[in-house]
Order: structure tokens, then sequence, then C-alpha cells
């Protein structure tokens, strides 16, 4: 079959991570870089996100991660027609037993190492200020001023004129059929439009990757499961003021929201991985005492808005970030890049990161050594420690696939 096109670089997936790793790839204006998308530029979770940015991470692949997706959000504006609309908005993340405490102090110093700006607030200190958080229900809490959010659907708008701007050429309604390859190296790829000839492909998909990984002749173990956000009628506070918060144990978070609400979101951790964008009356009921003991000024409020969607994520919680593996080794040419359930918080960064193992095979600012394929065994299961500081996804991936 003859090739219609010609491309430097193919980016499948037009989410946060493949719409921001083509417009690096083509900033620089010496590439001509393809973007193929099987629906419309953030269709998917790109455009229900929560749009939580934090780089209070539990390991030094997270805090860099996230502190340089932060960056990129704060400076977007002078890079591209459209800023992200990030606001520093504070983030808590309190503590309710011993264990951790210690673990955050732990998490403290590894983040000041890194050089994030977080400090340690006491019961009394968070007692002591403005929080929304109930007078003595923790043991104290990591605080970072430099953590903040965006709006899912501004990010959305800023890289579509961010990839205009640079001049990628994107093809919506376009789905990814397959790879082609020779001698261990890829030579383009097959798309429901006919076939690109290109010997670079960067293949992101979000939820999907794994089919995506699927279609490419290899298994990639990222899943997918449901994760709902809700917003408030208005509060009798200003939540502008009190900085954002999210109780880990039980995975529930919030932020400021629209009209003066407050936009939270939940996952459930005994949900099968899949697709699933319904939104489950039952377990939002389930876990609303939860919020309602933290933050009493959401008792008794009504609802503006509910929403659902398939967000991604891997067995450890963290980025994939390497060559597709099949059965006879790595594709050259190859870059699977995947934001583990994390796409507003790292997703630039996991894009910046994709970029570089395309166009120069190296990443200077991060260590890849056990974010690629290479790391999960044939079940699914890493090899290293999972990211702690996460949405309590399913522990594994292969049941979608």
């Amino acid at each position: 079959m003859t090739s219609f096109h010609n491309a430097d670089v193919v980016v499948v997936g037009g989410g946060t991570v493949g719409a921001w790793t083509a417009v690096l790839l083509a900033e620089k204006g010496d590439l001509d870089v393809v973007l193929v998308e099987a629906s419309t530029l953030g269709d998917g979770a790109s455009s229900r996100a929560a749009g939580m940015v934090r780089a209070q991470g539990g390991t030094e692949t997270a805090i860099r991660l996230g502190l340089r997706s932060q960056e990129f959000y704060a400076h977007s504006g002078d890079r591209f027609p459209l800023d992200c609309g990030f606001v520093r908005q504070g983030y808590l993340m309190p503590c309710f037993t011993d264990d951790e405490v210690t673990q955050a102090h732990d998490r403290i110093a590894l983040q000041k190492s890194l050089g994030l700006d977080v400090e340690w607030w006491s019961s009394d200190d968070i007692d002591s200020r403005r929080t929304g958080l109930a007078r003595g229900v923790t043991r104290g809490a990591s605080y970072a001023p430099g953590d903040g959010y965006i709006d899912a659907p501004r990010n959305v708008l800023a890289y579509t004129a961010a990839l205009t701007a640079v001049g990628v050429d994107v093809r919506e309604r376009c789905a990814f059929t397959g790879l082609r390859t020779s001698g261990g190296r890829v030579v383009g790829v097959d798309t429901s439009e006919g076939p690109i000839d290109t010997d670079r492909v960067v293949l992101t998909g979000g939820p999907q990757l794994a089919d995506v990984g699927a279609r490419a002749g290899a298994r990639i173990p990222a899943g997918g499961a449901r994760h709902q956000v809700v917003v408030t009628a208005p509060l009798d506070v200003d939540i502008h003021e009190l900085p954002m918060v999210f109780d880990v144990s039980s995975g529930i978070y919030w932020r400021p929201g629209e009209a003066g609400g407050l936009l939270w979101g939940m996952s459930n951790p005994e949900e099968k991985p899949g697709v699933a964008q319904d939104f489950d009356n039952a377990y939002y009921h389930a876990v609303l005492p939860r919020i309602e003991s933290l933050f009493p000024a959401v008792t008794g409020l009504g609802l503006r808005r509910t929403w659902a969607a398939t967000i991604d994520y891997t067995p450890d919680h963290l980025p994939i970030l390497g060559p597709l593996l099949t059965g006879d080794g790595p594709i050259d040419g190859t870059v699977v890049a995947c934001a583990a359930g994390h796409g507003m918080m790292w997703g630039p960064a996991v894009a910046q990161v994709a970029a570089d193992l395309t166009t120069t095979g190296v990443c200077e600012w991060l260590d890849l050594t056990d974010l690629g394929l290479d790391r999960f065994d044939a079940d699914g299961t890493s090899r290293v420690a999972p990211e702690p500081i996460s949405l309590p996804f399913p522990d594994k991936a292969y049941e979608r696939i």
C-alpha cells in the first residue's frame, strides 16, 4: 500500500500527554509532526479531570514530574497563544495516625531535598488557620503553597491553540490501527485513514493505552478505572481563600469549584477496572460522611454538577516512559508515554520526557531506569515500589486487556 503521507514523528493520542508531546516536538520548527486521534482532541479524561497539580509526591519521580509540570503551566502563556489557567492554591495533606505523621515527615525531607517549598503544620497550626477542616480532626499535615489546580477544559483549549500555532498536523477521527516495523525499528503506522511512513512514533492513549499497545503488537500493563467528581452548591465561606486538601487514606480531595462551590473527587478501590462513565450515586453517598466530617461546610449542600470519567492507571501508579517492548525486544524509534492517572498533574512533564527521548534518545533531568515497560513481568506486576500518594486504583491492569 502506498503511503498518503510521510512524517518525521507520529504521535498517537490527543489527550494531555499526546497533545503536549506533539507541541513540544514541533515547537522548534524543524520536525514534521502528525498527531492522530481516534475521536476529537480532549474527548477523554483530559476534558473531565479535576485538574489537581501537586508536587507533594512520595517518590523522587513524582516530585520531579510535579515540579516540572507546575513550571510548565505557570509559564505556558509566555510560550503559547493561551495559558493553561494554573492557580497556585496551596495544598494540605492531613495525617490521622502516628504512622501517617512519620511518613509525612519522611516525605517532606525528600521533597525539600528536591527543591519543593513544603512545610509541616501541626494540628494546632491547622486549627489556628483558615483551612475549613474541622477542629482537632487531624494529627497535622504537610503543606505546599505552590501546589494548585487548572481547569481541565481550559487545558484542552490551551493545547489545541498551541498545536495550531506550532504547525502540528492534527488528524481527528483518525484511529491508530497498527505499527509497521522492519529489522526491529519502526517504519510507519497504519491508521483508519491510511498509512503514514515515519521512523519515530510516540504512543499515548490514557485508559486506552493497553488497546493501543495491542494494536502495535505488544502488551502494556495500563488500565482504566472510574473516577467521580462533584461540584457543590455555593459554600458560606470563600473557598478561594482556603487550601486544597487531599485525604490520602480515603482517596478524597477537594479544591475551589465554580460559582463558589467545592469541587471534590473520589474513586472506589473495590471497583473492577474498565470503562465506566456513569456516575455511581451509591458510592458518592457512601463516602459523603467522610468529607462532611473533615470539612463541615459542605454538610447538607446540594450539588451543581456531577460527572464520571475513565482515567488511566498503572499497577505501581508510576509513569511508563520508554520504548515499546514486544516478544522480540524493544522497537527502536518508539516511545510509550503514560502518566498513570496523573494526566493533569504530570502530563506536560511526561510529554517533555517523551519529546526528549524521541529527539535525542535520552532524558537529562529524570532517572528513567525503572520507568520502562521492562519493569513489569508477564503478569503485569512491577518490580518497583508503588508511588504512595495516589488515588486508590486497582492493583492490576490486565483484567481489561
